[in-house]
């Protein structure tokens, strides 16, 4: 009898629930234009993080790059002669920073 009870109690708050919701909801002709979605270029990249250049780097991100590759002997070896950013990239992809 209680699983009824409350079986039933849920039933009718969904019904009021999409309800409500269903009587928000505007035709597409009613809705204003869509230009607030979209921004100026300028304006975009001023939000949007830009990737920075190998050179760009700070030491603690050198090193954390140089620790993940000096577990892969290859990766080190081309570490030593190509340097850590080239050797970080042929092994495992873009800088993740």
């Amino acid at each position: 009898m209680k699983t009824l009870v409350v079986l039933l109690l849920c039933s009718l708050a969904v019904i009021c629930l999409t309800s409500v919701a269903a009587t928000d909801v505007q035709p597409a002709s009613d809705h204003p234009s869509q230009d607030g979605l979209f921004a100026e270029r300028e304006q975009a990249s001023s939000v949007v993080r830009q990737k920075r250049a190998a050179g760009q780097l700070s030491l603690t991100q050198l090193e954390s790059l140089r620790e993940v590759c000096e577990a892969n002997l290859a990766c080190e070896d081309m570490m030593d002669t190509e340097g850590i950013i080239a050797a970080y990239t042929a092994y495992y992809g873009p800088i993740p920073y």
